[in-house]
């Protein structure tokens, strides 16, 4: 299954595709250039259609647990001031988004959205410390009873430049529904309680909807 987000270039590209191998196959008789690109068309079909793929993720919904927003590999644990919203100490945990994940953002606990806002910015790579704050990004703010509030920041990377958001303010969501999908390359902060009893690692691997970050922060 792809994502819906994919839908429009996936078609271009099969179309392009088709095209250029029934072009290259009836108009160029040399079998050591038709061949390449033929080849290099198709794989950037697969690349594409792998890309914006959208596997079924069986959410163990928890209220008591606050699970990735995406796939991906975590590359930041560490206490920050989050000066946007919460204006305090919270506890940062990025996970960073190659070309090769699955780039669908899920809601990584159910609640009301009581905050939604996009930033316009730079593109600088996803990596890049200051990339939370300066790049385009969207900040969005979950809240229930169990957990409080949790900030989750959508950043657009050096090959990104759309970010799609599903979650607008006064929004009821579920626990690792489809919250929206970030093009080619970009990362996910998550901003927490200090105290959180975090289960993830540094260089952990993760998967949206499904691996649990923390269990109930205090």
């Amino acid at each position: 299954m792809f994502h819906k987000e994919g839908f429009k270039i996936i078609i271009v590209t099969f179309l392009l595709t088709a095209v250029i191998s029934i072009f290259s196959e009836y108009y160029i008789e040399s079998y050591i250039l038709k061949k390449p690109i033929q080849i290099t068309s198709l794989f950037i079909l697969i690349l594409i259609l792998q890309f914006f793929r959208n596997p079924k993720r069986k959410t163990k919904l928890d209220k008591n647990h606050i699970i990735a927003p995406a796939d991906g590999k975590i590359v930041i644990i560490k206490e920050v001031l989050e000066e946007e919203y919460f204006k305090e100490k919270k506890l940062q945990v990025s996970i960073f988004m190659s070309p090769l994940n699955v780039h669908v953002t899920r809601y990584p606990i159910s609640g009301k959205v009581v905050f939604s806002k996009y930033h316009p910015g730079k593109y600088l790579v996803a990596w890049h410390p200051k990339s939370s704050i300066l790049n385009e990004r969207t900040s969005i703010v979950v809240k229930n009873d169990s957990v409080g509030e949790i900030l989750y920041r959508q950043i657009a990377g050096a090959l990104a430049r759309r970010i799609i958001n599903y979650a607008k303010k006064d929004l009821n969501v579920v626990q690792g529904e489809d919250a929206g999908f970030i093009k080619f390359g970009s990362r996910i902060d998550l901003f927490l309680p200090v105290k959180s009893n975090v289960n993830v690692s540094i260089g952990q691997k993760v998967k949206g909807g499904i691996t649990v970050i923390t269990s109930k922060a205090s």
